[in-house]
């Protein structure tokens, strides 16, 4: 609204109505002063909330017996032996006599080099089907088909499961093919049986219409991947300009083996390359590699005319089994002409085979080495005894299957080495292990090194680690005693009664320095002798202090802080802070560590019952929620604590007086404006009477 006034009388209105409303407006900065200060207050209690929420953890991790049972593993000769111990190792030794050999991967050279021309060596990047011919064996058992993934999601719960297939298009399930067929439930692989057999539990048939039978039944939510080989491969295009190119999904195409129909027409393609109509005129071409097609002038496929392509691929199966502790691992793979060696090799990287396969350029040969050490294929294993004249006999842990890997990589006969587990004697006992890092009676040993006839036995002993429990204990005692500095520095703040919260009005006339010292003047003192902070620190002091007596250290001669060398500090302005006596309270660990424990995490129904660390907890928790029921949390509403439903009071009143001093402006407009027509009244009349008179 625009209001303009002064025009009779000449006098400032609006200047005066606003020197009125600073008066009026005196009670609404009051209580905009006392929401500001309500908010600070919240701001404080929430800020205490997080410090004790910080001790309050720390206690909670305090009562873990693993702070208190820190153990120590020391080793004779760290060269050939190291170990760790976790709180569950017990006070013990152990001797390590010999250690005969360390556990390692099984590996497998290939038998030779790989290229057909080893100056001119395989390409690792291209294709295998464009460079087949590069290969010294080129055995690679081709086959045609269309590899395919897919991977279907149980809906429900059942037996039976159907992968979607193009109109046309059946799964090849001969005896021939079911090597190229994979199923893996979560990971779990399914053994695929042929399309006659009625399939057992863990075994799954495949049908040429792609339904999936399990011998058992699949929990609904399941993922259930399927590799597999279609007789041949459909796309669909359609466009809303004329097709002048296709580009197939799939390339190192079959030869001759392309169908094109387009509405009423149907091209083939020759094994030249040729795409042909029905009139056996050439229309087009094909490049079998990459799977483009494309048309001459003025052949192109009309628009929006559906074309389905169908087609073969080249493509080749292989398959590696591996062992582990479970079992064996039998891992397929489907690969398609456009794949290179390195793609193929890095699959074999990424499966559940558990093997790094490597191609070396500069020797042109390839190995297989299993990730995890040790011999888990143990059947029909015999121990080396050369007294008796027996050799060692096991079979191999990298197995493979397959042209691919056997004649074109060149691993049929390749020799394994490795894969052996590590054999040593430990406390007397002979024994094996798989890995060279292991775990006994809590205690993980590494073996580094052999040990020779000559080198004397190795001792290793697991005792207390005395610091790493002091340095727990200090941890808690800091962080105890840096709570109760800032509750204690919060409940000491100086008052300034003259400091209030600024109006808009003030804040004009300081710069932001000083608006930053009159807040944090005005700030100051707002929790001073607050009750709740001053009833945490008694507890949490009585909680501290109070001697821990239960049937657990009934004759423990630690059942109080003092005990074992924490004290109260002799200083009582700081509110009682704890001090630590370094060599009473490390003494008091290595003596009895079971009871300084006790101490701090003993249990109880009784408060004299229970350790200082579940006091504090159970203290901190009561506290904590006082506290939220006064100043509530970052996460709740007004009307969830005591100073949110004071704020709601406030604003409300706010509200209120901020119409009320709406309609007292209006009111001194309306008397300004009844004065200043009176006043223009005056003047007309006047002004009349002069002309009057003047005439």
């Amino acid at each position: 609204m625009v209001r303009i006034g002064g025009l009779a009388s000449g006098m400032d209105t609006d200047s005066l109505v606003k020197d009125l409303m600073k008066a009026e407006r005196m009670p609404l900065d009051k209580y905009k002063q006392k929401k500001q200060a309500l908010e600070w207050k919240r701001d404080d209690y929430r800020s205490m909330n997080s410090l004790l929420l910080s001790l309050r953890d720390l206690s909670f991790d305090m009562k873990l017996s693993s702070n208190y049972r820190a153990r120590s593993v020391s080793s004779s000769n760290d060269s050939k032996i190291t170990a760790t111990a976790t709180s569950a190792a017990n006070l013990s030794s152990f001797t390590v006599s010999k250690i005969d050999r360390l556990a390692t991967a099984a590996t497998k050279v290939n038998t030779g080099s790989i290229s057909k021309d080893t100056t001119a060596k395989v390409d690792s990047t291209k294709g295998l089907y464009s460079i087949k011919d590069s290969f010294g064996d080129s055995t690679f058992n081709w086959s045609k088909g269309s590899v395919e993934t897919t991977t279907i999601s149980a809906t429900e719960s059942g037996s039976t499961f159907n992968l979607t297939l193009s109109n046309g298009v059946s799964v090849k399930n001969e005896i021939a093919d079911l090597s190229s067929i994979s199923v893996k439930v979560n990971g779990t692989s399914f053994k695929v049986v042929a399309k006659d057999a009625t399939p057992q539990k863990g075994e799954v048939k495949l049908a040429a219409d792609g339904t999936l039978t399990f011998g058992e039944s699949i929990n609904k939510g399941s993922s259930i991947k399927v590799d597999y080989v279609a007789d041949k491969k459909v796309d669909t295009f359609k466009s809303s300009d004329p097709l002048k190119e296709l580009q197939l999904t799939k390339g190192a195409l079959v030869e001759g083996s392309v169908t094109i129909t387009a509405g009423s027409k149907t091209y083939v393609s020759t094994t030249n390359g040729e795409i042909k109509d029905e009139t056996d005129a050439v229309v087009g071409s094909i490049d079998f590699p990459t799977g483009k097609i494309t048309f001459n002038e003025g052949q192109e496929i009309p628009s929006d005319t559906e074309v389905k392509v169908a087609y073969e691929q080249h493509y080749f199966s292989f398959g590696i089994t591996t062992f582990n502790a479970k079992g064996s691992v039998e891992e397929k793979f489907n690969v398609q002409g456009t794949e290179s060696l390195n793609n193929v090799l890095s699959r074999i990287n990424g499966s559940q085979a558990g093997v790094t396969a490597f191609y070396d350029s500069f020797t042109d040969q390839v190995t297989l080495t299993r990730k995890e050490t040790g011999n888990f294929n143990t059947e029909g294993e015999v121990e080396a005894d050369p007294d008796k004249g027996i050799l060692e006999v096991r079979k191999d842990e990298i197995m493979t299957s397959g042209t691919f890997l056997n004649n074109v990589l060149k691993f049929d006969g390749a020799s394994e080495t490795g894969g052996e587990n590590a054999k040593f004697t430990i406390n007397g006992l002979e024994t094996q292990r798989t890995s060279n890092t292991f775990e006994m009676n809590g205690v993980t040993l590494t073996l580094k090194d052999k040990t020779e006839a000559t080198d004397p036995p190795i001792s290793l002993g697991v005792s207390n680690n005395t610091e790493a429990v002091f340095e727990n204990i200090k941890k808690f005692v800091d962080k105890y005693n840096e709570t109760i500095e800032k509750i204690q520095a919060k409940l000491s703040e100086d008052v300034y009664r003259s400091y209030t919260a600024l109006t808009d009005e003030q804040r004009e006339q300081l710069s932001d320095k000083q608006q930053e010292q009159w807040e944090e003047k005005a700030k100051s003192g707002l929790l001073r002798r607050d009750p709740i902070l001053s009833s945490v620190l008694s507890q949490m002091r009585l909680d501290f202090y109070t001697p821990v007596k239960n049937s657990q250290n009934a004759q423990s001669p630690f059942q109080q802080l003092t005990a074992i060398g924490i004290k109260t500090s002799s200083n009582y302005l700081e509110g009682g802070k704890l001090t630590i006596n370094e060599a009473e309270l490390k003494k008091a660990i290595e003596e009895d560590p079971a009871s300084v424990e006790q101490l701090f995490a003993g249990s109880g129904t009784a408060y004299g019952e229970k350790g200082i660390v579940n006091r504090l907890y159970d203290s901190l928790q009561k506290s904590m929620g006082q506290i939220r029921d006064r100043a509530g949390s970052s996460l709740s509403t007004n009307m969830q604590f005591a100073i949110g439903r004071d704020l709601n009071n406030v604003d409300k009143q706010i509200s209120s007086f901020e119409s009320r001093l709406t309609q007292i402006e209006d009111r001194y407009w309306r008397q300004f404006t009844a004065m200043e027509k009176a006043i223009q009244r005056s003047n007309e009349q006047a002004m009349f009477m002069m002309q009057q008179f003047g005439g």
